[in-house]
């Protein structure tokens, strides 16, 4: 990929001269740093770049400019380049207009001026900006490639796998992909041997667990030390907010994750109501500023490793782990940690000892109740659903079982790749149980349809999922509708089986704190 371009624009010398002198300081080896003196000459430079076919990641533009104003040249931008950041460059006296213009043009953020010192305000805006933005074009000449069938149980894994630790890869199906059945072929693979992750050292792996693959990516899978102040079981957003904390008060911390930090929230296409995000953000992009925070203050991170049992060892706590190192069965939505795929596995376990453990060990969503849908998890039923699966989806038929805001966040995902999506909702109203931002979004949406006091009853199909059957509560009928896939979000089930007796836990399973002890 060509290096992408950053494009400034500020009529006044001195000043487009100075940022552009920070940018090149700190981003000159990577992009492509670019200045323009009005909105006219900026706009021209986007065309040529656009002609050319270069990317551009982000644009600073100066408000108070001759001519066509900041918020004009970057409302023009983006309706050329949508998925380049934006930047406003302000004075106290317009933060209001810089505000409407988040919601107005999709601003990404506005910065005061002076940004003197740039380590302080300009670099950590930008890097932010440019994070997000990479993320979202990665580089493929060095990605994993993944070869296998879609409507593979296995290949589905190792997809969310991949996609859940911001791993970039390419998926070839050896079905669809002439490339993908030439390296099946290459490999002297059969179907018991799929899916194939080919790694860019060069190396094949056959049907690997999810440890195998982070240890050939060169994720941690084993902790550092003998012994930890802190030990936190989970790496969703509690115990990635938890090891921040932690770490940051000197405290040796490590936290273990069963797949990827960031937890069913990291899975999320847009979170629009957190704190601080006026314009949302991707959990993906949630978890890794949680990460990145984390580790900045000397947290470990240990992945793909099922904690099995928790024993006291005198002043410590032993936190036993376990690891599939070749084949393990797939239990789709069940406890924190069980992920790999078909075939009898090798045991690995490991301790990890530690002054004291927090659980932040999450929910699972809880299993669908319907004839034929157990036979169909991971050929098109999905317990959750990442931002990424949506694609998959293009123009398909795809069923969405649940009434809170992840389901609201996936339909809303879903129904910019698929044919139609169905929001199946058990009760009489999405409002019980939805945000309203979502709820009018959905409403919105001709794509998307809701279908209240109705549930799924039952699945079919020859190797996937073809067809469902609705079940209308209230008029107590049926009805069988062709579907490809079936993503569901209901429930919560703790995933608390792995503790023994001498934790307390209620009758759901939940972990018994504070006055109800």
């Amino acid at each position: 990929m060509a290096r992408p371009a950053i494009l400034t624009v500020d009529d006044d010398a001195p000043v487009s001269a100075a940022i552009a002198r920070d940018l090149r300081a700190r981003y000159g080896a990577d992009h492509r740093i670019l200045r323009a003196s009005s909105g006219a000459e900026a706009l021209e430079l986007v065309a040529r770049l656009l002609l050319k076919g270069q990317p551009l990641a982000l644009v600073a533009a100066d408000q108070r400019m001759p001519g066509l104003t900041g918020i004009e040249v970057l409302a023009r931008v983006r309706a050329d380049v949508p998925d380049a950041k934006l930047l406003l460059l302000t004075a106290y006296a317009d933060t209001d207009v810089a505000i409407a213009a988040i919601n107005d043009i999709g601003l990404d953020h506005y910065l005061l001026k002076p940004w003197d010192p740039p380590d302080e305000h300009l670099y950590p805006v930008i890097d932010d900006l440019l994070a997000d933005w990479h993320n979202g074009h990665p580089d493929h000449t060095n990605d994993v490639r993944v070869v296998g069938d879609r409507w593979s149980e296995g290949s589905h894994t190792v997809k969310t796998f991949l996609a859940n630790n911001h791993v970039p890869y390419v998926w070839l199906d050896v079905e669809r992909d002439q490339e993908g059945a030439r390296l099946r072929d290459l490999a002297g693979a059969g179907p018991e041997d799929l899916p194939l992750v080919l790694v860019p050292d060069g190396e094949t792996l056959r049907r690997p667990s999810t440890v195998a693959i982070a240890s050939a990516l060169g994720l941690r899978t084993r902790a550092e030390r003998d012994l930890y102040d802190l030990c936190i079981v989970g790496g969703g957003p509690a115990g990635l907010a938890a090891a921040v904390y932690a770490a940051s008060e000197g405290l040796s911390t490590v936290v273990v994750e069963h797949e990827a930090p960031g937890g069913q929230a990291g899975q999320s296409a847009a979170i629009e109501n957190y704190l601080g995000f006026p314009r949302g953000l991707s959990g993906a992009d949630l978890a890794q500023r949680a990460i990145a925070q984390a580790k900045r203050f000397g947290a470990e991170m240990v992945l793909a490793r099922d904690v099995v049992a928790l024993e006291p060892r005198g002043p410590v706590r032993a936190v036993r782990l376990r690891g599939i190192e070749s084949r393990e069965a797939i239990e789709p939505g069940g406890a924190a940690g069980r992920g790999g795929l078909d075939g009898p596995g090798v045991d690995d376990f490991t301790d990890i000892e530690a002054r004291s453990v927090v659980l932040a060990t999450g929910v699972s969503y809880r299993r669908l109740d319907a004839a034929g849908l157990d036979a169909l998890v991971g050929r098109g039923v999905h317990y959750g659903a990442s931002a990424g699966q949506a694609a998959a989806c293009a123009g398909e038929e795809v069923y969405v079982v649940g009434a809170a805001n992840s389901a609201g966040q996936a339909v809303l995902n879903l129904a910019r790749f698929a044919k139609r999506v169905t929001l199946v909702v058990r009760g009489t109203s999405l409002e019980a149980g939805m945000s309203r931002y979502l709820v009018e979004r959905i409403r919105a949406d001709d794509r998307i349809r809701v279908l209240c006091g109705t549930q799924v009853v039952a699945a079919a199909g020859d190797g996937h999922l073809e067809r469902l059957t609705l079940a209308d509560r209230a008029l107590r009928t049926t009805t069988e509708v062709d579907a490809a896939w079936l993503f569901v979000f209901i429930g919560a089930a703790p995933r608390t089986d792995w503790l023994g007796a001498e934790v307390a836990r209620d009758g759901h399973g939940f972990v018994v704190t504070g006055h109800d002890l």
